[in-house]
């Protein structure tokens, strides 16, 4: 065990918990002395590599699912502005409450904490500079998706989607920005007003109008990890609400491709909202309600500055109580592609900003109506070739036959609208 500080030294603890839930100041020093540990200018000796398990023994072991730990007992030490600081790896015993959402009885279980010493004339220092700076290292945004066992699991975000080069007309988007940005700074406002300090948005839209490359981009944005919630592996509205606890501040709750179909007699009827085009599981217990109380109910007072985020292909596949008015902030149409966005796709691939082809493929995209922005940006990116790019998309959109799509389209909502969405709810169009 290492020696006690002397008396001119202080020394702030960082827990894995704060007794309740994780601390996620922990899992920046984490990654923070892991980045200068194999930095190899560190006095660590002992390193840890992990992979964790996917319940795949045949599973290929990826490079980028290695996880490197400084040991237990280790000391490392790092200079920040001739400032010398002192970290150690450390664990102690704990017959309390471990963040694990139950209190333990018998056997200790073992706590993990981080410990920084450094002199006393630097503790102002070391407060407003050296921990804002560490967290400023540790803004890699995440991806967290949810497994059968209501935890999370981490991935690194790799879509470096931004809104700035966004598909997507120009007064949304600035309109958007607009109100992400107000969000930010309105924290004084939500809590003087007694709300949760949240902004909700429903994202609708065909399949590869860019509602996941939207998310990424506001994640980017505003350097918020993502959460990405799978309603197919959560069995009841008890997990539902382990997992929305289990998230940090400053984050994004995404639930994507949501078909909510429960319906509201007397009570409540107990039916899944299942991902489109999943079947639905009859011995599901999450309700309407319970998903409900995390967009606008008791649980959505769990976290500061969050983000929700609802997701389907078409406005009709939402529950009409999860878009009562005040329940939903913002609802954003991500449509087909038209000249315009096609002028921001190809300014982005190929850095263009006007071209003599850009009129009549404008007029080509606008004839179509409706090709996603995902078909065109697959076009462009198949030559670094501006001029063959161009032109393979014209190739493209000129044998591309529209007639039995609009017969097919326009049938199928003529239908909707004559008998209902409820006649055609499994039907994808």
């Amino acid at each position: 065990m290492a020696s006690s500080p002397a008396s001119n030294q202080l020394t702030l603890v960082v827990e894995e918990s704060d007794g309740f839930s994780p601390n996620r100041m922990y899992k920046v020093v984490q990654s923070y002395l892991v980045s200068i540990a194999v930095s190899g200018a560190s006095t660590a000796r002992r390193l840890c590599i992990t992979v964790p398990y996917d319940g795949d023994d045949n599973a290929e072991v990826r490079s980028e699912a290695i996880q490197i730990t400084v040991d237990t007992g280790e000391e490392v030490v790092d200079f920040y502005q001739e400032a010398k600081f002192l970290w150690r790896v450390a664990i102690r015993e704990s017959f309390g409450n471990t963040g694990q959402f139950f209190y333990s009885h018998g056997d200790p279980t073992e706590v993990k904490y981080f410990e920084l010493t450094f002199d006393e004339r630097y503790r102002e220092f070391a407060i407003k500079s050296y921990i804002p700076y560490i967290l400023e290292q540790a803004k890699t945004i995440r991806l967290w998706t949810n497994n059968e066992d209501a935890m999370w699991k981490p991935a690194k975000l790799r879509q470096v989607a931004t809104l700035n080069t966004l598909a997507m007309k120009e007064e949304k988007k600035k309109a958007l920005i607009d109100d992400l940005s107000k969000f930010v700074q309105k924290k004084e406002y939500y809590n003087r007003i007694g709300k949760a300090w949240q902004r909700r948005y429903v994202l609708f839209g065909p399949p590869g109008t860019g509602k996941s490359t939207l998310i990424a981009a506001m994640a980017n944005f505003l350097r918020f990890d993502i959460y990405n919630l799978e309603l197919t592996k959560v069995t009841s509205n008890d997990e539902l609400r382990s997992l929305l606890i289990n998230t940090t501040n400053s984050s994004i709750l995404v639930i994507e491709n949501i078909k909510c179909s429960v319906e509201l007699q007397e009570g409540e009827k107990e039916k899944k909202p299942t991902a489109e085009g999943s079947a639905n599981d009859d011995e599901s217990k999450i309700t309407l309600s319970g998903l409900l109380n995390i967009v606008d109910g008791l649980w959505s007072d769990c976290g500061d500055e969050r983000i929700i985020i609802i997701t389907a292909n078409y406005k009709e596949m939402f529950d009409p109580a999860l878009l009562r008015p005040g329940r939903m902030d913002i609802l954003i149409h991500m449509g087909y592609c038209d000249s315009s966005v096609f002028r921001v796709l190809a300014s982005y691939y190929h850095s263009l900003t006007n071209h003599p082809l850009f009129s009549e493929i404008g007029e080509l995209i606008e004839v179509i109506s409706i090709i996603t922005p995902a078909e065109v940006a697959e076009a462009l990116m198949r030559s670094d070739d501006a001029e063959i790019a161009l032109k393979g998309l014209m190739d493209m959109l000129n044998g591309k036959d529209m007639s039995f799509d609009h017969m097919v389209i326009e049938a199928l909502w003529a239908l909707k609208k004559e008998w209902g969405t409820r006649l055609l709810e499994h039907v994808d169009i």
